[in-house]
């Protein structure tokens, strides 16, 4: 089905007038590279926060969680993602007792996918809904006595070791990116670019492409420019984004993604009613977009 915009429709078609919000972590680098130089306006944020700004209209286009897709009336914009096809090293679920024996869960304050992601493999898996709390922004995993911690983007990574550390007294790490690709055979994609309903980011679709194209052809240039203040070695950062991310939403992305919903909505984790997708700019879908369900292009 296609989205039907509203009638008080945004036409913007110079991209430098829309006001774009884009993850503030490592793992964004390489999606926003030369996207200021061409003079988009991107300011930085957690996932959750342009989640909100992108639903309060203070946003216009996002890089926001991929469960917001479904629990909003956003719009994916590009086939540019934030994705993995094993470990992704930046979203991990620390236990301090065996998975199938916790009933508290704290969640990163920044988390929502990942959240999401965390709910869905311990019901489905152990059979196991625990109580769940959130972890502020600066808290680490000594700051709660949770079962389970989950932590996301550059404090996951570990850049200076006090997470490491910490992990000690935990039995248990899960990589949520790997504990997903081996349960279900498919990739995952923690987060995709998304407008608001209203906004045509018609004009902002090329520049995204280009901007991952070029992110991902300076790899090493990124790594070597990010990787000291990640407390990370210039080979260490270059492996994870090369390595751990992936960077375009295909159909194996696709058909993960409506895989996610269905167990977010079997959860009460999302809407039944929401559309898997919505399609962006005049009813036209950028290359790899599907919009429900029952378009799935590919199956397995």
């Amino acid at each position: 089905m296609i989205h039907q915009p509203s009638q008080h429709r945004i036409r913007r078609n110079d991209p430098r007038r829309l006001r774009v919000g884009a993850v503030q972590y490592l793992n964004t680098r390489p999606l926003v590279h030369g996207l200021a130089a061409a003079g988009v306006d991107v300011r930085y944020d957690l996932p959750s926060r342009l989640a909100d700004q992108l639903a309060s209209g203070i946003l216009d286009v996002a890089l926001i969680p991929s469960i917001e897709v479904f629990r909003g009336g956003h719009s994916v914009v590009s086939n540019a993602c934030i994705g993995c096809h094993g470990p992704v090293m930046s979203v991990k679920l620390f236990f301090r007792k065996a998975p199938e024996k916790i009933t508290t869960l704290a969640v990163d304050e920044g988390s929502r996918t990942s959240a999401t992601l965390a709910r869905i493999l311990l019901a489905e898996r152990h059979g196991v809904f625990p109580t769940v709390e959130t972890l502020p922004i600066g808290s680490g995993l000594a700051d709660t006595a949770a079962d389970a911690v989950l932590l996301i983007g550059d404090r996951a990574i570990d850049s200076r070791g006090s997470t490491e550390r910490a992990a000690g007294c935990f039995q248990v790490i899960w990589d949520l990116g790997d504990e997903w690709c081996r349960w279900t055979g498919l990739p995952f994609v923690f987060a995709v670019w998304a407008a608001r309903d209203g906004v045509d980011a018609g004009p902002l679709e090329p520049l995204l492409a280009r901007a991952r194209d070029s992110g991902i052809a300076n790899l090493a240039a990124i790594a070597a420019a990010e990787a000291a203040a990640h407390g990370l070695t210039v080979p260490q950062c270059l492996s994870y984004l090369h390595d751990n991310l992936h960077y375009h939403l295909e159909a194996r992305e696709l058909e993960a993604l409506a895989l996610f919903r269905r167990h977010a909505v079997g959860l009460n984790l999302a809407p039944a009613e929401r559309e898997t997708f919505q399609a962006s700019k005049r009813g036209r879908r950028p290359a790899g977009i599907m919009v429900a369900d029952h378009e799935r292009s590919d199956s397995r």
